[in-house]
C-alpha cells in the first residue's frame, strides 16, 4: 500500500506564512514528478506548483515569487512553502506524485493522491 501524508495546514492571517509537508510511504521503487495542487470552495481542483525528481519546478502564475515547492528524494517527501499568503490563497491543499512501486509482475507506475490539508487564510 503507497500512500502520500499531508501535513502543515491550518489558519493563517493575510501575509503570514505557512509550510506544508507530504510524505510518501510503501513499497517504492523510485518517486517521478510531485506536486501540489488546491481546491477551493465551489472550483476545480487546480495546479499549484510541481517538481521533478531532478528538481525542475513549475508554478501556477498565482503563486510565483510567493510560493516555493522542494522535496527531499531521501526522506520521499516534498515541501511548499507559501509566503505573503492571501485570503483567495484559502483551499484544501493536496499532495500528488508519480511513484513507482513493486508489483508481482515486478514493478508498476501509480499516480497517487494525498487526502489533503486545509489551508484557511483569514483575519
Amino acid at each position: 500500500q503507497v500512500q502520500l501524508v499531508e501535513s502543515g495546514g491550518g489558519l493563517v492571517q493575510p501575509g503570514g506564512s505557512l509550510r506544508l509537508s507530504c510524505a510518501a510511504s510503501g513499497s517504492i521503487i523510485s518517486i517521478n514528478d510531485m506536486g501540489w495542487y488546491r481546491q477551493a470552495p465551489g472550483k476545480e481542483r487546480e495546479l499549484v506548483a510541481t517538481i521533478t525528481s531532478g528538481g525542475s519546478t513549475n508554478y501556477a502564475d498565482s503563486v510565483k515569487g510567493r510560493f516555493t515547492i522542494s522535496r527531499d528524494n531521501a526522506k520521499k517527501t516534498v515541501y511548499l512553502q507559501m509566503n505573503s499568503l492571501k485570503p483567495e490563497d484559502t483551499a484544501v491543499y493536496y499532495c500528488n506524485a508519480g511513484i513507482v512501486v513493486w508489483a508481482t509482475s515486478g514493478h508498476r507506475y501509480l499516480e497517487v493522491w494525498g487526502r489533503g490539508t486545509l489551508v484557511t487564510v483569514s483575519s
